[in-house]
């Protein structure tokens, strides 16, 4: 709408066409409607995307419309030319990002916004030329999200016929709960006022922002503008480099790269190289080259490489299942886990170490579910997705690409306790433990029985919702909406005085020490067998017989490790018999690494 309403302020006779139908099947009855000469898009490497704008080229040429493609509008450099320079290769380190970065030259400059735009043509009326809209697909994403029927696909001109913006309710989606809003009106604001802010753009340095800072959060928070394009990418590097430049001229202190602000531009710039040089493979484990197998719970069987948050998976043990959906309602137990995943669903957006912490306790510190599980729900929660950064940081942080140091751990206890020692991100989002001391706050399971009730919160039971029937046991078909663990957000932020009412909290779902244990030792193993996505014997399921017989073996052998005092996993190198590699940067945490090479019951996810 704020684009819309830009476009009317420079020419009141303008505003924003929203047609509804798919380019495929409406674009070739707008070329001829509309005697359109020139079709203008901005490049898109995502791979679905690759696909659908080669047939809109194909369509275009064929009604003699001539198609101008603009590139990099949505990185830095152009996807595309980072791969050539890098050999034709995926992007895997910010050194190759840099050495392709530096053959290419610096970014282009952003365009300046136009001064003036023509009026519209004489006849947009689309009502006579029919339309194909379908109904909703046979499985609606969005479906366990909306109350009312969808009324806005009813018409190729929307529901009354303007082309308007479809609104939350039209789509029968309620109010959105997160505060952070689009539009470029928006964007410049918030980007005018941290450019205001001379020592913070300056001296930014991603490891050293705190994940638990949430009024204000203690990072730009401009992701989202970025991804819908409310504010362009090369403007954003272009206004930090000029505050750079003059602080380096004036000879003040300057973050450098890799965890200063352009520093995540390129970090961001890396994944879309490896997802342009891959296509599909890059999304999934599974014939992916640069992704390492490991034989996770939960592994995907079917994939929709149109729509990957439709994939199906196995669930090959019932445990397995009910960790992934207590890690994914914000119910394992462990308070600071519990408070970025309700953060996440409520706001549709976690701080940087968050998603760290939560995916590594998803995958390979914890829970030892398939990664795949953890990006669908991020692909359908973040208002910030990006296929390349979302798919790109899970690989990252479960160990199966560009990134290799799977002993360090996040501590699902001490990592908070280090950013927040009084807890009071925990006490915002996981408001049962609001009235705990301080002392407790992190492990709630600790406090006594007398203290509980005098906090108002009893420590018992799976969070599982009330009235909720079992899920089926494994090797039985089961449907998406079978989750018992689903966390009215809305009714537990009522919850005003835990003094005069008691509620629960569930206890933790495992012994963090054991499991983090049984997880290295079956990094460990899978790493010393070094397979990868696209090896045959993941194809063929030869990979059961490897794994499934000296994996076992090697778990059931390994020794528990010592405490991670430190919440990050430094502690378990030694006893796990590795050598490490040089941190870089005097980073504390997994971003340290930049620049260094290297079945049963099905499930719809």
């Amino acid at each position: 709408m704020d684009l819309s309403a830009s476009l009317s302020k420079l020419n009141a006779s303008q505003k924003l066409l929203v047609i509804r139908e798919a380019p495929q099947t409406v674009l070739p009855k707008l070329f001829k409607k509309w005697g359109i000469t020139h079709l203008v898009f901005e490049k898109d490497t995502d791979a679905y995307a690759r696909e659908r704008d080669e047939v809109i080229q194909g369509l275009a040429r064929e009604a003699g419309v001539e198609v101008i493609v603009v590139s990099s509008g949505r990185t830095l450099y152009d996807s595309d030319e980072l791969v050539k320079r890098n050999g034709g290769k995926p992007t895997m380190s910010m050194a190759q990002v840099q050495h392709a970065a530096k053959e290419l030259g610096d970014p282009a400059r952003p365009v300046d916004a136009p001064n003036e735009i023509p009026d519209p043509g004489d006849d947009l009326d689309l009502a006579r030329i029919g339309h194909a809209v379908p109904t909703l697909a046979d499985v609606d994403l969005n479906s366990e999200h909306r109350t009312e029927r969808e009324s806005s696909y009813v018409s190729i001109m929307g529901p009354k016929n303007d082309f308007a913006v479809p609104t939350l309710s039209e789509l029968g989606i309620p109010k959105a709960t997160s505060e952070i809003r689009g539009g470029e009106t928006r964007a410049l604001s918030t980007l005018a006022s941290i450019l205001d802010n001379e020592e913070y753009v300056a001296t930014f340095q991603k490891p050293n922002t705190a994940p638990t800072d949430f009024d204000p959060p203690s990072t730009t928070q401009l992701s989202p503008h970025l991804h819908f394009g409310s504010l362009s990418v090369r403007q954003f590097y272009w206004s930090v480099q000029e505050i750079l430049e003059k602080r380096r001229k004036a000879k003040k202190s300057v973050s450098s790269i890799p965890t200063n602000l352009p520093g995540q531009l390129l970090f961001r710039d890396m994944y879309f190289g490896a997802q342009a040089a891959l296509g599909h493979q890059f999304a999934h484990a599974d014939g992916n080259p640069i992704c390492r197998f490991i034989p996770w719970h939960l592994q995907s069987c079917e994939i929709d490489q149109m729509s990957p948050s439709s994939s199906s998976y196995m669930i090959d043990n019932d445990i397995s299942q009910t960790h992934f959906l207590r890690w994914k309602n914000g119910l394992t137990g462990f308070p600071f886990i519990d408070a970025l995943m309700r953060q996440l669903k409520h706001t549709g957006w976690i701080h940087h170490l968050g998603r760290h912490a939560v995916a590594c306790f998803l995958t390979r510190g914890g829970c030892y579910i398939h990664w795949e599980r953890g990006a669908q729900v991020f692909e359908e929660w973040l208002v910030d997705h990006e296929t390349a950064c979302n798919v790109g940081n899970w690989m990252w942080l479960s160990c199966t690409a560009f990134f290799a140091q799977f002993y360090r751990v996040y501590s699902p206890v001490a990592f908070g306790k280090k950013w927040d020692p009084e807890g009071t991100f925990v006490r915002k989002w996981v408001p049962e433990l609001r009235a705990f001391d301080k002392k407790f706050v992190y492990e709630p399971w600790k406090a006594s029985v007398v203290d509980q009730k005098r906090w108002g919160c009893r420590i018992e039971g799976d969070g599982r919702s009330k009235n909720a029937k079992d899920s089926k046991a494994s090797g039985q078909p089961s449907s998406q909406g079978s989750d018992p663990y689903v966390l009215d957000l809305e009714a537990l932020y009522r919850y005003i005085n835990p003094s005069e009412e008691t509620t629960t909290y569930p206890k933790p779902m495992f012994d963090f020490n054991e499991q983090r244990e049984l997880c290295l030792q079956g990094m460990k193993h899978a790493y010393d067998v070094g397979m990868y996505g696209d090896d045959e014997k993941v194809a063929n399921g030869d990979w059961r017989r490897i794994f499934d017989v000296e994996a076992g073996k090697e778990i059931k052998n390994g020794e528990k490790g010592k405490e991670d005092e430190n919440g990050d996993g430094e502690d378990n190198k030694k006893e796990m018999g590795i050598k490490g590699r040089k941190r870089t940067g005097g980073q504390m945490t997994l971003d340290g690494q930049f620049g260094k090479e290297g079945r049963g019951k099905k499930m719809k996810a």
